[in-house]
């Protein structure tokens, strides 16, 4: 069995947004969610934003994006749902748990990087795609 190397999850230009090569490679949730995160970072950097950090880990556990818009430390939470037609939407993923951990998060990442004068604020980018190509991209401040 052939082992798979970084090119080949390369992306390639098709209309409008980038698509992977290999699609089945992206059919599990983690490919899903990743291929989301790539989506949202791109959006904020679209919208100006600087980005600061992608998948930080800590002890408590991960913010997906992490980015400045003007003085405001912004902690981005990204959820990716592949099949929309199940009448679940992608914002009813976030719990009041969810929410309490990433300001958790915040608070040791302004803490760590001697940010605490720093205002902050928690976002959520919701992605919905029936098929990798087209998508739903929603953008919310918490």
């Amino acid at each position: 069995m052939r082992r798979a190397r970084a090119t080949d999850y390369g992306w390639h230009w098709r209309g409008r947004v980038f698509r992977p090569l290999f699609r089945r490679a992206f059919r599990n949730k983690r490919g899903v969610g990743r291929w989301g995160e790539w989506l949202a970072l791109r959006h904020l950097r679209r919208l100006g934003w600087d980005v600061l950090a992608r998948n930080w880990t800590a002890r408590r556990g991960e913010v997906d994006l992490i980015a400045c818009h003007g003085e405001t430390v912004v902690f981005v939470e990204v959820k990716t749902l592949l099949d929309p037609k199940s009448g679940a939407r992608p914002e009813d993923q976030l719990s009041r748990q969810k929410i309490a951990r990433l300001e958790d998060l915040a608070l040791d990442f302004l803490r760590r990087y001697e940010l605490l004068e720093a205002p902050l604020r928690l976002d959520l980018v919701a992605i919905e795609t029936p098929d990798l190509r087209r998508f739903d991209l929603r953008h919310y401040i918490l």
